[in-house]
């Protein structure tokens, strides 16, 4: 994507504040939240503020480049990934992983069931992450022993 033909477009200047993020959070899958783009962006970037980053993700997510998660944190997250999707967080360390699910079909469902007409799906899973599994498993085992 040339990010800066796409800001352009939508009548916000190219700074380089905005390709900074932009070129840091591009090919992100972890679904960071501003406070963990801000700290990524310090070492290269030390006199870019977390207002920054806010702000440019709040146009980010104004002109359809990031999608915003509402976790059960108090921070917002972004996926850069806005095509149907749903997602899956842990509730131990908040991971969140990106998860494919037939969303039409899960329309139709509802539609059916409901008589709404859908206009949006929004699907979102929490459990534990097999990290996580893994860790508790280990302290288990070291409790048996």
């Amino acid at each position: 994507m040339d990010i800066a033909a796409v800001l352009r477009e939508n009548g916000y200047k190219v700074t380089p504040q905005r390709l900074a993020v932009y070129e840091v959070v591009n090919n992100n899958t972890t679904h960071p939240n501003a406070e963990a783009i801000y700290k990524e962006l310090q070492p290269k970037y030390p006199f870019m503020s977390l207002a920054t980053v806010y702000k440019t993700m709040e146009i980010f997510a104004k002109i359809g480049v990031v999608q915003v998660l509402q976790c059960e944190e108090d921070a917002h997250r972004y996926d850069f990934n806005t095509k149907p999707h749903a997602h899956i967080r842990c509730t131990r360390c908040n991971r969140v992983m990106d998860v494919d699910v037939e969303r039409d079909k899960l329309a139709d469902l509802a539609q059916t069931q409901t008589g709404y007409r859908v206009d949006s799906v929004n699907v979102s899973f929490t459990g534990i992450c097999a990290e996580c599994q893994n860790e508790e498993t280990g302290c288990q085992n070291e409790k048996e022993n």
